[in-house]
């Protein structure tokens, strides 16, 4: 599976994880599938209310909201995304835990670095596999 996102959305997620530092980041990822081709069409930048940089969860109502309005534009959700502060941009324990959708893109933005990484996983019935991820412009 390859998972495109358009260079914008990427600088609008790197913007959200640095401005919710220390704490980690999130939100969720919609748009279009075409075969093996997930293309980001639209990012719920969304708050985390355990305001903790080991933890994220996404508050229900904003969800609800973004879910909403993916209806209303003819989108699908893809995925989300959260942002690791000081860790790699891989799965931990717990993320891979509370992956419940096999068919979710999980993005994982690390901040550990100067300059911030960002990947694509599927995570389904504890296997990790990388998804490619493409950026552009």
């Amino acid at each position: 599976m390859t998972v495109r996102l358009k260079k914008s959305d990427y600088d609008a997620i790197v913007g959200h994880a640095k401005a919710g530092l220390p704490n980690e980041a999130c939100g969720l990822i919609a748009g279009i599938v075409q075969g093996d081709l997930k293309m980001v069409e639209k990012v719920y930048l969304l708050s985390n209310p355990d305001q903790s940089p080991e933890h994220f969860s996404i508050d229900p109502r904003e969800q609800l909201a973004a879910v909403k309005d993916m209806r209303a534009r003819g989108l699908s959700p893809l995925g989300n995304f959260h942002s690791h502060p000081s860790t790699p941009s891989r799965p931990s324990q717990e993320d891979i835990r509370l992956a419940y959708d096999p068919k979710a893109s999980y993005l994982i933005l690390s901040l550990a670095e100067e300059t911030p990484v960002l990947r694509a996983f599927e995570i389904a019935g504890g296997a990790v596999t990388l998804q490619t991820l493409e950026i552009t412009f």
